[in-house]
């Protein structure tokens, strides 16, 4: 069996210390004042699952199998800028997704660490019995993706350096709503996006099926609670002052993660020309539309919480993703529904001939 040992660590070793400087809070009065939250805490108490036991870890997985990402119709889509065999092809998919999952996993540890920290720093009782059981929520992902990633992908990748640097943002702050808005709303609501894009291209995967459902249904939940806990204060009480400060993290939030999904660290690593295949990740239309499906939980979620402002919206129809505002936002959704934004994107692929099945 493979160990901990195997997961791929980041120049700087095993552990980085970020300061933090948040105040705790403690309520005496337990008086519960959003009945919502409370109600999602009750969910959350009914839906909790053992990584260990409630997922088949029997079943095997070849990552060196053929997959729909490399059938030809979806190849011909990606216009590759070097036309490659079907073992380096299999090669960089299934570097690709090691890479998507390691990310996963990393940002499933931030969350871990936000999350403990939102218990101290909330003032409302039921925020604090939610965020305490998402706690839990967060360590269970952790162990799911790390034991998938050393059992049975044989393969990860170090924390993205633009999700690393908004992960210590977050970590680091001291306001208790900034640290909601950077994980609950933005790097969770891009997670949940990509999750539900993982039930289209590894549909014939069973076992990160199974992961990917159960994740889902958590993150449903954090990004909900996210939403419910943000929506009074943001949408009634901040200052004009405090606003730009939200708009202005918003926005950066929003280019990191999307510097982070070019992927960068793939290339070299299967020895391909990052200066070849970078401006191919950046613009390629395949790509580019790959990139603006994942934001299309976050900017309804925005919306709902009044921070789809003039400056954030100028800045979103810069990255063309404002196209999502008016879907669902993650208090409408059911648990496990995959985006509708996704459903419309490999719609389109599969009248395009590529054997996407649809989710279940």
């Amino acid at each position: 069996m493979q160990t901990h040992a195997d997961i791929e660590l980041p120049p700087s070793g095993p552990a980085e210390i970020v300061a933090s400087a948040f105040p705790t809070v403690f309520n005496w009065e337990y008086q519960f004042r959003h009945e919502e939250l409370a109600r999602l805490y009750e969910k959350g108490k009914r839906l909790q699952w053992n990584a260990a036991t409630d997922i088949d870890w029997s079943i095997d997985v070849d990552p060196e199998r053929l997959g729909v990402e490399d059938d030809e119709a979806l190849y011909a889509l990606l216009q590759p800028p070097e036309r490659l065999d079907t073992t380096m092809r299999k090669r960089m998919n299934r570097h690709m997704d090691a890479w998507m999952l390691s990310q996963f996993m990393h940002g499933e540890q931030g969350a871990l660490l936000a999350t403990a920290q939102i218990v101290n720093t909330v003032p409302w009782t039921e925020a604090k019995f939610y965020a305490a059981n998402q706690v839990a929520d967060e360590a269970r992902h952790v162990e799911v993706y790390r034991r998938y990633l050393t059992e049975k992908w044989g393969l990860s990748y170090p924390v993205n350096p633009h999700l690393r640097t908004l992960l210590n943002q977050i970590i680091s702050e001291s306001r208790w709503d900034m640290i909601y808005l950077g994980m609950q709303i933005m790097v969770e609501g891009l997670a949940l996006a990509a999750f539900g894009l993982m039930k289209f291209t590894k549909a014939d995967e069973p076992l990160i099926q199974q992961i990917t459902a159960a994740v889902m249904r958590d993150e449903a939940r954090h990004v909900a609670f996210g939403v419910l806990s943000l929506q009074d204060l943001y949408t009634k009480e901040l200052s004009s002052a405090e606003l730009k400060e939200r708009e202005e993290f918003v926005i950066e939030a929003t280019v990191l993660m999307r510097d982070r999904l070019l992927m960068e660290e793939v290339w070299p690593r299967i020895g391909l020309d990052s200066k070849v295949w970078m401006p191919w990740s950046l613009r390629t239309p395949f790509m580019v539309g790959f990139r603006q499906i994942l934001f299309s939980k976050i900017v309804p979620n925005l919306k709902r919480l009044g921070l789809l402002t003039p400056r954030v919206r100028a800045k979103f129809a810069e990255l063309d993703i404002l196209q999502y505002e008016s879907m669902p936002d993650s208090t409408q959704e059911e648990d496990t529904a995959v985006p509708p934004a996704l459903m419309s994107f490999f719609s389109k692929l599969q009248e395009a001939g590529v054997p996407f099945p649809t989710p279940s």
